[in-house]
C-alpha cells in the first residue's frame, strides 16, 4: 500500500488556452512533488489520449482517459452556477479516474496542474498514519516567474491544491459508472465542501501545521484568472483603504531564496520558459 498518492487532473487539450505553457507548468509541478523527503508516495496524472506530457519521474504514472472537452470552460454565456458545476463535473470524473487506479493508497492528495507542495508533505503523513487528514490552511501566493511569497492564512478557500485525505473517508465506488455527478461535485470536483461533509460526519480533517503548498498567480493560462499579487493585495482601492491589511500583508511576503526552492520547486530554481 502507498502511503499518499499525488492526484493530478489535466485538462482535455481543446480546453487549454496554450498548452505548451501548461506542460511546462505541469513540468514544474512534478518535479515539487519529487522532492518529497520520504519516498512513501505516487503521482498519477489524469490526460486525455493524446495529450503532449512533460517526461516524468519515477513514481509517476499517467491514467489516460477519452473524456469530452468541458463546452463550459470558458464561461461565456452560461451562468454563474452553470460554469461551476460543469467544471466540478469534469474535474472530479479525472480525479475519481485516478483515484480508482490508486485505491489502495491510504491517503489521497489532489493537486492543480500548476502549483506546488512542500516536499514534507509525506513525512508529515507517515508520522500521522491514523489521521482523518489535513486541511492545508496555511500557504503561499506566488506570481508566475516572480522573485516573492505572499504568506496566505485562508489558504484551503483560495486554493484546489490544499486537502490531504484518507482515501477510505471518500467513498470511493467499486467502479467508475457507479459514481453520481452529484457526488463527484461535491467530494471531488471542489475543494470548498469537502471538509464541511467530512466534519459533519464525525470525520473532521485536522490543520496541517506548516505552510504546505503554493498557489501560482498570473499566468496565462490559469483557468482562475487570478490577478498577481500586487494588483490583488496591494495596488488596488480595497486594500488601499485598509492600511492594517496592507501593513500585515507586506509582512507576509518573503523572497523566493534558496529555503523555498528547495522546499516547494524542488532542486532546480523555477524560471520562466521563453
Amino acid at each position: 500500500m502507498t502511503l499518499v498518492t499525488f492526484i493530478i487532473p489535466v485538462r482535455h487539450q481543446d480546453n487549454a488556452r496554450d498548452w505548451s505553457r501548461l506542460k511546462a507548468n505541469l513540468a514544474q509541478t512534478v518535479r515539487s512533488i519529487s522532492s518529497q523527503t520520504n519516498d512513501d508516495w505516487r503521482g498519477i496524472i489524469v490526460a486525455n489520449e493524446g495529450a503532449d506530457l512533460p517526461n516524468l519521474p519515477e513514481r509517476f504514472s499517467v491514467e489516460r482517459v477519452t473524456f469530452p472537452p468541458n463546452d463550459a470552460h470558458e464561461r461565456g454565456g452560461a451562468s454563474k452556477e452553470d460554469f461551476y458545476d460543469a467544471f466540478r463535473v469534469d474535474k472530479g470524473r479525472r480525479v475519481l479516474k485516478g483515484m480508482l487506479r490508486a485505491r489502495d493508497s491510504r491517503f489521497f492528495m489532489i493537486v492543480d496542474d500548476d502549483d506546488f507542495v512542500s516536499a514534507r508533505l509525506v513525512q508529515h503523513v507517515s508520522e500521522n498514519r491514523n489521521a482523518n487528514g489535513w486541511t492545508i490552511d496555511r500557504g503561499y501566493v506566488w506570481d508566475d516567474g516572480g522573485k516573492l511569497l505572499l504568506g496566505y492564512d485562508d489558504f484551503n478557500h483560495l486554493c484546489g491544491t490544499s486537502l490531504i485525505i484518507r482515501s477510505d473517508l471518500y467513498g470511493l465506488p467499486d467502479r467508475y459508472g457507479d459514481a453520481s455527478p452529484d457526488w463527484m461535485k461535491s467530494m471531488l470536483g471542489s475543494h470548498i465542501r469537502i471538509a464541511d461533509i467530512l466534519a459533519e460526519r464525525g470525520t473532521p480533517l485536522a490543520t496541517l501545521p506548516f505552510r504546505g503548498a503554493v498557489y501560482r498567480v498570473a499566468h496565462a493560462g490559469s483557468h482562475s484568472r487570478t490577478p498577481g499579487i500586487m494588483a490583488k493585495y496591494f495596488l488596488n482601492w480595497g486594500a488601499l483603504k485598509r492600511p492594517r491589511r496592507l501593513l500585515r500583508n507586506a509582512s507576509r511576503l518573503r523572497l523566493v531564496g534558496e529555503a523555498a526552492k528547495r522546499e516547494f520547486f524542488g532542486k532546480t530554481a523555477v524560471r520562466r520558459d521563453t
